[in-house]
């Protein structure tokens, strides 16, 4: 797996805001971290600063906006788990999880176009 900076479970809550409202006023993303995750003011802050030292977001001039992009981040944190947990198997990942959760017939056509896409792409 190529290097990516690290995003902790909180911090990936904290990017979901980011995205979703992106670029954004510091001082507004405190607010609504303060709301939608109870953070204080210093935690938000500190958050900010950690994922700007892994590369993660960018603040300047009080402007937050995302080094990253959320399909960035949740393709990584899905190669990783396969990686860890299913030995680098991607068909062994989706036979466990077709196991665990009843998919519909629409998930199961959806997931055969993406199949028939990559086959043809």
């Amino acid at each position: 797996m190529p290097d990516f900076p690290q995003i902790f479970d909180s911090e990936y809550r904290f990017c979901l805001l980011l995205w979703e409202h992106e670029p954004i006023n510091s001082t507004k993303l405190v607010e609504i971290c303060k709301e939608r995750l109870g953070w204080s003011k210093a935690t938000t802050y500190t958050v900010i600063r950690r994922l700007s030292q892994r590369g993660v977001v960018k603040n300047e001039k009080s402007i937050v906006t995302s080094l990253v992009s959320k399909e960035q981040v949740q393709n990584f944190r899905i190669d990783e788990m396969v990686e860890k947990t299913f030995q680098g198997s991607t068909p062994a990942f989706i036979a466990a999880f077709s196991r665990s959760k009843r998919l519909t017939r629409e998930e199961i056509a959806q997931l055969q176009a993406l199949i028939d896409d990559y086959q043809e792409g």
